[in-house]
């Protein structure tokens, strides 16, 4: 963890509270992306994220510092949209494991790696049919640039898992973004 963040927690929990502020500063808008990319509502996900502070302030003292403050404080955003999304019964998309495991990875890569206005718009449009998790997944992943291992630490999961989860996932998008075309 970084000197300065660490600094910050301690003035925080020897009573400098507006310390804290730091930490909305720094991270709120990565926070919300992430709660906003689970839930797909931006009211909710601004509630959400006032939550999340709020939950890493209350529970300040409870953070291990061996770990990365950011990671710890994506775990409480990760833990706290998908335990919304679970109380709201959303429609879960389940693909066919065979038509998956058809699709090359050729085949994804050329339809994930096309930037064109309407590809991205594709794009955009069957990452909001993913379940919660896997739009948590590739949000960590592709906008944020956390690592296997931070997206692993987050969820709880091993890096393997995190790996298969998001190879799986890029197909899905392949397959989406390709029903979309027809």
């Amino acid at each position: 963890m970084k000197d300065e963040e660490a600094h910050i927690i301690q003035a925080t929990l020897s009573g400098k509270t507006s310390c804290f502020e730091h930490f909305l500063d720094k991270y709120g808008q990565q926070v919300f992306t992430l709660i906003v990319r689970i839930v797909g509502n931006r009211e909710d996900a601004e509630e959400l994220t006032q939550d999340c502070f709020l939950k890493a302030f209350n529970h300040l003292s409870s953070f291990k510092k061996g770990s990365s403050f950011s990671t710890w404080l994506y775990r409480i955003a990760y833990n706290t949209a998908i335990s919304t999304t679970r109380k709201k019964k959303q429609e879960t998309l389940i693909m066919d494991d065979t038509l998956l495991a058809n699709i090359s990875d050729k085949q994804v890569d050329d339809t994930l790696n096309d930037e064109s206005e309407e590809q991205i718009a594709r794009l955009n449009m069957a990452i909001e049919k993913l379940d919660a998790d896997e739009r948590a997944i590739i949000t960590l992943f592709y906008m944020e640039n956390k690592t296997v291992s931070e997206i692993a630490d987050v969820l709880d999961i091993t890096e393997n898992n995190t790996k298969v989860k998001l190879h799986r996932i890029r197909r899905k998008l392949h397959v989406l973004i390709t029903q979309q075309k027809k």
